[in-house]
């Protein structure tokens, strides 16, 4: 059954509409998955024009396994980048561990990918076992706060904002660091804040403090991930960025076996006028970050 959006709903601005589009045709069709609906006939239209369609930010978690997420890729048309979490206090913490992770996806058709994990990552790993995967990813949800204490964003108990605004400027010294100095390929959960500052996003998130990133971002090579699940960053961000260069990534960062098709991502490719040349791609070996950029004598 055709999914058509009420004359009320078509005076949305544009990108509101598309991404209503895309979940109003993808719930009506969840029954008739034979039937191809408007968020397939996107994925078509992006892969005929160019477009490398790849989720570069999928987990292996909440009981997805390999085979199923290969199944939902040859359903979808969307090809996977499986990415494990790597870093203190996570399963992965070492090169034992993280070249066994490597093997256990060894020719298998999808793309392997490091997410690096708190700030102390690069000394956790040796450049040769890094240089392995295929792409490097980090966000700022762990940061060390104005205590001096390492604190994970997403934990509300381990978040302590008495100053707002000093937060923020903070929290972008943070990542202007990070896309500065880590050597990835790829900033995720970009714009990302704790729950208890989400509602002041477009108050907090000032153009300068948006610059400051976008501009970081494209002096050092580094693409921006679009989330799926957060559906950040917004679109004033993503348009001053391709302005500026930057390339960009689909992710979308799952904890469970629900992976969905992209639906963010798609509306911002039209929202933003993104074309194949604004995305990013894992780079051959010898020209990956952990190869060709200098570290910092405390990173090393």
């Amino acid at each position: 059954m055709p999914v058509r959006l009420k004359p009320a709903m078509m005076r949305l601005l544009p990108g509101v509409a598309t991404i209503l589009l895309l979940s109003l045709a993808s719930a009506a069709t969840a029954d008739q998955p034979s039937k191809p609906d408007a968020v397939e006939a996107e994925i078509a239209r992006l892969k005929k024009a160019g477009f490398p369609m790849v989720d570069f930010h999928v987990h292996l978690k909440g009981g997805l396994t390999l085979d199923e997420a290969l199944a939902m890729s040859r359903r979808t048309g969307i090809r996977y980048g499986i990415a494990a979490n790597c870093g203190l206090k996570f399963p992965i913490h070492d090169d034992r561990d993280a070249l066994q992770f490597i093997r256990s996806l060894k020719g298998r058709p999808v793309y392997i990918g490091m997410q690096a994990e708190g700030r102390e990552w690069p000394r956790l790993f040796s450049k040769e076992t890094v240089a392995k995967f295929d792409y490097v990813f980090t966000d700022a949800m762990t940061i060390v706060d104005h205590r001096g204490h390492r604190a994970r964003l997403w934990v509300e108990n381990e978040v302590d904002i008495p100053d707002k605004q000093a937060f923020m400027e903070l929290l972008v010294r943070t990542i202007v660091g990070i896309l500065n100095n880590e050597p990835i390929d790829i900033y995720a959960n970009p714009t990302y804040l704790p729950r208890m500052l989400a509602a002041q996003y477009d108050q907090l998130w000032t153009p300068d403090r948006l610059g400051k990133i976008i501009h970081a971002a494209a002096r050092n090579g580094v693409a921006i991930e679009i989330s799926n699940s957060l559906r950040l960053p917004k679109p004033a961000f993503i348009k001053q960025a391709k302005k500026a260069g930057v390339k960009f990534t689909f992710g979308t960062n799952n904890s469970n076996r629900n992976l969905g098709r992209l639906e963010y991502c798609l509306a911002m490719v039209q929202v933003c006028g993104l074309t194949p040349e604004d995305m990013w791609m894992p780079k051959p070996d010898g020209q990956k970050p952990i190869q060709i950029k200098r570290l910092r004598k405390d990173q090393q």
